[in-house]
């Protein structure tokens, strides 16, 4: 396809391309919206060129890289969330015309931010007039015939893969999006349900090879995920293809040349059953550090995952966000600066940015954040439905909170945009970057890791703080503040100087060489940069690695 091409032919209303394709970079940072209920104020569908205006300035100035728009194709029933899709080669209406959207994502490529789309390839809506359910009359068009082409579960038809037209009808949705509206990648839904003819329906996963691979493996719908993105990485070189798998399947994330599946990640679905645990399950007294760090790194070596401490999965109506699960009914009251906030407010502010950051440093090789859990949001979404008589009123997102000076949602949003520009100054999401864990401490409740260029001391302790922390470090030198959850400016303490440096001394400690004495606070987290550090994936990081450990096998001690 020709990306430099004129959209449309230039007639009047129709959009003609004004930007390049961004390149995509090696860290992913990934805002999850929904055009439709980006609204504030008078209840209604938020439109594609209301989103442009109001909305992607803000995602670009929170600093993340890619967008992921979901319900983009049409569906007839809004509350679906766009996952019974009607029709597959026509863009949601009720937010505007194609050439509005065509708009959006140009104008989030002239801010170098990658477009996603959230596709729906696993399953279609089950309506026949206005869907493509049965439309040649006969159940078994684009569909399996009997009860094989229906999900119980979700209420839809499922897809034969093992047709050719479906096949060509897929493949071709796939080349429309890209070459029509300039997608830079696709993250596939319902990936465990294609995987295999149970569709993971009371299925527990444990690790053993025989849940994978056996007559249950719909080895049709594994030879499309094979097809489809061999043809993506084809047509948009550097496109990004994400799989919504949360069975683990071997070599998902490997390349087709290798035997596998050829996405580029897979989501990293147990760590917000893991955050979820954490606030109602388990005591905070009670948590434990080897557990909290095991699941953030339990992954197969090579295959990439993007972390995520929530998405729009917990901000439904019937689940609960993060924020909520904190601080629950005392945010409608309790956020305000122009009163001491309660202790379950103190608790809500720190753990939300802890755990979130957490997540970010140590679970993967990319972020995810659905709009407006990053200022802690406090309403869920409930689409209108017969269930609240049609009503639009929590079917929004309240964007002024923020940015009122009185609130303490601004505190929130503003953790969040620095977490995010920290990792664009000192990039790790990404493989191959140096990662070493080096203290795990039940007792103190302390998390140590070295990530990239930093050192992250995440304290969970309900209570107790340190004045003179001795941690282990793997290089020498001097080390500045780079972040800290307990600055004024994110409803912390600030009871530390922001320049204060921290020197290391010829002392090993937990296995590194090096050691220095850091304060840390109760909930909170610290983040340390090297003094003259080499920048992440120069040479001369290279380097220092390699006399530090003796050898440059690539795999990355260096940075």
């Amino acid at each position: 396809p020709s990306f430099g091409a004129r959209g449309g032919g230039g007639g009047r209303g129709v959009h003609t391309w004004q930007h390049p394709l961004p390149v995509i970079e090696q860290s992913l940072r990934v805002y999850e919206a929904h055009v439709g209920m980006s609204s504030e104020g008078e209840p209604n569908v938020n439109t594609y060129d209301n989103f442009r205006l109001q909305v992607l300035p803000r995602i670009h100035k929170l600093g993340y890289n890619a967008l992921q728009l979901m319900a983009v194709q049409e569906h007839a029933y809004y509350a679906s969330f766009g996952y019974h899709v009607t029709n597959y080669f026509a863009i949601a209406s009720r937010s505007g015309e194609p050439e509005a959207l065509k708009r959006l994502v140009d104008d989030a490529h002239s801010m170098g931010i990658a477009v996603f789309l959230d596709c729906v390839h696993a399953h279609s809506a089950k309506n026949v007039l206005d869907g493509i359910n049965m439309f040649d009359g006969a159940p078994g068009c684009y569909h399996y015939e009997g009860p094989e082409g229906y999900h119980s579960d979700w209420d839809s038809r499922i897809f034969n893969y093992g047709s050719w037209e479906v096949l060509r009808f897929l493949l071709s949705n796939l080349a429309f999006f890209v070459n029509e509206y300039r997608f830079d990648g696709f993250r596939f839904d319902g990936v465990t349900s294609m995987l295999y003819k149970h569709h993971g329906i009371a299925h527990a996963f444990v690790g053993g090879y025989d849940e994978y691979f056996g007559m249950h493996t719909d080895m049709d719908a594994s030879v499309y995920l094979m097809l489809a993105n061999d043809l993506l990485h084809e047509l948009r070189p550097g496109c990004v293809s994400i799989a919504e798998d949360v069975s683990g399947m071997p070599t998902l994330c490997r390349p087709l040349s290798e035997g596998g599946f050829g996405f580029d990640y897979r989501l990293a679905m147990g760590v917000p059953d893991l955050v979820i645990r954490l606030l109602t399950e388990i005591p905070e007294p009670e948590w434990s550090m080897e557990m909290i760090v095991g699941c953030l790194t339990d992954r197969r070596h090579g295959e990439k995952v993007i972390a995520y401490a929530e998405s729009h999965d917990q901000a439904l109506v019937g689940d609960k966000t993060i924020a909520f699960r904190l601080m629950d009914a005392e945010m409608y009251t309790g956020m305000t600066n122009l009163e001491w906030p309660s202790p379950t407010i103190t608790r809500g502010i720190a753990l939300h940015k802890v755990l979130r950051l957490l997540v970010m440093a140590l679970g993967g090789e990319g972020y995810l954040n659905f709009m407006g859990n990053e200022f802690g949001h406090p309403e869920w979404i409930d689409f209108p439905r017969e269930g609240n008589e049609w009503s639009y009123h929590y079917s929004r997102r309240q964007w002024s909170l923020p940015d009122m000076d009185h609130l303490r949602y601004q505190h929130l949003n503003q953790f969040d945009k620095c977490m995010q520009h920290l990792e664009k100054e000192f990039p790790w999401l990404r493989e191959g970057v140096h990662e070493y864990i080096v203290t795990k401490s039940e007792q103190d409740k302390i998390i140590v890791l070295e990530k990239g260029p930093l050192v992250f001391i995440f304290n969970l302790h309900s209570f107790a703080s340190h004045a003179y922390y001795r941690i282990g470090v793997t290089f020498s030198g001097t080390y500045r503040i780079c972040l800290d959850s307990e600055w004024g400016e994110f409803g912390g303490s600030d009871q530390f100087d922001h320049s204060r440096l921290f020197r290391t001394e010829t002392m090993a400690w937990e296995s590194r060489a090096h050691s220095m004495e850091v304060y840390s606070n109760a909930r909170s987290v610290l983040v340390l940069t090297r003094t003259g550090a080499p920048p992440v994936g120069s040479a001369r990081a290279r380097l220092e690695a390699k006399r530090c450990y003796g050898d440059d096998d690539g795999h990355e001690y260096a940075f």
